[in-house]
């Protein structure tokens, strides 16, 4: 398994980030336009909750695929977790963990997960899937960023 962090300092307070970190319209907002993400199953629109699911359309690396995730834990505004339930990846856990510091809000991803395939799924996690997870987190969190600190003001 391969785990990769992200963490980002939002002007804006705990609640809001919170908030818009598990709002599925936010959510497809503010992946990569060419990946043509959307909710096509279970919470489709609006904020996700403990034990509910979504269902991911999105196409990465030229496949388009679908991707089941579950809220497993959930203590806002503090935490949340979603787990894929189906998909491409033979594992995956999504932490999302929010903490205010002087006045702001860090908001850390942590996404671990393992690819299926045995040996040959190893080596893409760790050639190729870790630096686009990363890239892929890195740059949603910048626009969840602007959008809380345009909520803020």
């Amino acid at each position: 398994m391969v785990t990769v962090e992200t963490e980002v300092l939002i002007d804006a307070p705990i609640e809001v980030c919170f908030d818009l970190a598990r709002d599925i319209d936010v959510h497809t907002r503010t992946v990569w336009k060419h990946t043509k993400e959307k909710a096509v199953a279970g919470v489709t629109s609006g904020p996700i909750s403990l034990n509910e699911t979504v269902t991911f359309e999105a196409t990465h690396f030229f496949v388009r695929q679908r991707l089941t995730s579950k809220i497993t834990e959930f203590r806002a505004p503090y935490f949340f977790v979603d787990e894929t339930q189906r998909g491409a990846f033979k594992y995956l856990r999504h932490e999302h963990v929010f903490e205010t510091v002087e006045g702001k809000t860090r908001m850390v991803d942590r996404l671990t997960f393992a690819a299926p395939l045995g040996l040959l799924g190893w080596a893409v996690e760790r050639l190729v899937l870790k630096r686009y997870m990363q890239r892929f987190l890195e740059d949603r969190n910048v626009q969840v960023k602007c959008i809380a600190e345009e909520r803020k003001g």
